[in-house]
């Protein structure tokens, strides 16, 4: 079913409170009792993910719910999900005390049993997750699937883990002993490596390694950071801070593995410099020296703020690690001012800018089919596919509407205002925006319930284009792990953070995140 959504419609309704840039939600107040409901409905999704037998979470099903639609994989990362996911529907009631522990226990039982690579305690990418085998073919093709251990989905499992640790007395024992083998050191590449060197000083993340012969000629090398045999290394490093990805590099430092200056290595953004203005636009900012390394605090100007970028411009890249980590208070200066900024800058791009009505810009489903990255544009610093063009983050429209502000006197300016099309909105990532603006993010919410009807028994549908009101109607657990920990953090008194946050893990990360100022402000 397809409804049309008028601008006039939503401007009259939900979402009216919310035209007005900073504006909280007048007309409809936060309701604790409907997000609780919400929670409710996205706990069940979860729930029918998840086979009795194993605990593992399938990546996804659709609006059935049924068991035989689950999609017969799982990953690191979902099942780190459902971990985080279970402590949070028991806080709110959903679950008894023992029947979280018992669920916990399940999990971590058959996670402790799965095969993974023994050196560096990391698992692979997909597994079965009816039986926790790890998958050589892929399910329905046959496709061969070569293991490869991600350092950002393990880099999930492992906070989950702590979180674990921190939360439930019963399985905190085993959470401990499979999070204690997982060397963080086996992905950081110091630079130091005759093999491959070319790294920023600080040392970088590998995207992660094949632990066994595979089919990826060109994109790996043959070395070790830890000793003993050799795995096949990605060439390819995680290299930008507004990422998901630097959840791997909290762990590293957490655990001393990895060396503090490695968080600096990363860029806030490119060079302002013309010899780099294939990146999105030109960044104002400074150079700063922390922990020996230099940084250039770079920012981005959109709409009267200056907002460090990510690689895509999506909520997932800013704020997934800010559920975990109480980044906003422990580094003020810099995440506590980007965050409220790039949540901002999302809202006003799509009530403002683009006039989709909504809000709320993440990698998820399409609602045309399969997955596809979204996020806003002018917040993301990746390579754009147009010679001339610039850069383009990951466009907030079906129809990659580009926007393109040029990079100073380097190269001009091909689409300063461009007219947008068939937006694309995310449920999770106005959960996530909630932890740092409640009342917008509930009221935008809302209508994304009520007027484009974008839900089910699970709980919000995964993604809703906005002006053809199509719905991709089904859920990945990843995302509704997401909406879980964002509810948990709002309702719960931040619940997940502070189970992850523990005094040694305040002790070893705050002094490192907290020097820092980015370049990040009202203009």
């Amino acid at each position: 079913m397809t409804a049309r959504i008028t601008r006039r419609t939503v401007l009259l309704g939900t979402t009216a409170a919310l035209v007005v840039p900073g504006a909280a939600s007048a007309a409809r107040g936060f309701d604790r009792e409907r997000v609780r409901g919400w929670a409710r409905d996205t706990w069940r999704s979860l729930v029918a993910m998840t086979p009795a037998s194993t605990g593992l979470p399938a990546d996804n099903i659709p609006e059935s719910l049924a068991p035989a639609d689950r999609s017969g994989y799982t990953s690191p990362t979902n099942i780190g999900g459902y971990l985080w996911s279970t402590v949070v529907a028991r806080e709110l009631g959903f679950i008894s005390k023992d029947e979280a522990s018992a669920r916990l226990v399940r999990t971590l039982t058959t996670l402790d049993r799965m095969e993974h690579h023994v050196p560096s305690g990391m698992y692979f990418n997909w597994y079965d997750e009816e039986t926790g085998e790890a998958l050589r073919a892929w399910p329905g093709t046959g496709a061969v699937v070569h293991p490869f251990c991600s350092s950002v989905d393990n880099g999930w499992l492992g906070a989950a883990l702590l979180v674990v640790a921190g939360a439930d007395r019963a399985a905190a024992g085993l959470a401990r002993r499979i999070f204690a083998r997982m060397r963080w050191d086996s992905f950081y590449n110091p630079g130091d490596d005759p093999a491959h060197p070319a790294v920023r000083p600080g040392g970088l993340i590998h995207g992660g390694f094949f632990p066994f012969d595979h089919d990826r000629p060109g994109g790996v090398y043959q070395g070790t950071h830890i000793g003993g045999d050799p795995v096949w290394l990605t060439t390819h490093h995680y290299d930008t801070t507004v990422s998901e990805t630097r959840i791997t590099s909290y762990l590293g430092i957490i655990t001393g593995q990895v060396p503090a200056k490695q968080y600096f290595a990363m860029w806030r953004t490119f060079p302002a410099s013309c010899d780099w203005s294939w990146h999105e636009m030109q960044p104002v900012g400074e150079n700063r020296t922390y922990y020996g390394i230099e940084v250039f605090e770079g920012a981005y100007t959109y709409r009267g703020m200056r907002i460090v970028p990510g690689w895509g411009g999506s909520m997932f890249e800013e704020l997934m690690p800010d559920v975990f980590v109480p980044e906003a208070r422990w580094a003020p200066r810099s995440w506590g001012r980007n965050h409220p900024l790039h949540v901002r800058a999302q809202r006003e791009h799509g009530l403002l800018e683009a006039k989709y009505g909504f809000w709320g810009f993440s990698p998820s489903s399409n609602p045309a089919g399969g997955y596809r990255e979204y996020g806003v544009d002018a917040l993301g610093m990746g390579p754009g596919n147009e010679p001339g063009n610039g850069a383009n983050g990951y466009f907030s429209d079906q129809e990659m509407t580009n926007y393109d502000a040029g990079f100073g006197t380097c190269r001009p300016a091909t689409a300063p205002t461009p007219s947008y099309g068939d937006g694309v909105v995310t449920p999770h990532a106005a959960f996530l925006a909630m932890m740092h603006e409640r009342d917008e993010a509930y009221a935008n919410l809302l209508g994304i319930e009520r007027d484009l009807r974008a839900y089910g028994r699970g709980g919000f549908f995964d993604a809703v284009a906005v002006r053809s009101g199509t719905v991709a109607r089904r859920y990945l657990s990843l995302d509704q792990a997401m909406v879980m920990g964002a509810i948990g953090n709002v309702l719960c008194r931040d619940v997940v953070r502070r189970a992850f946050s523990t005094p040694a893990v305040e002790r070893a990360l705050r002094p490192v995140i907290g020097v820092e100022e980015f370049g990040a402000s009202r203009v």
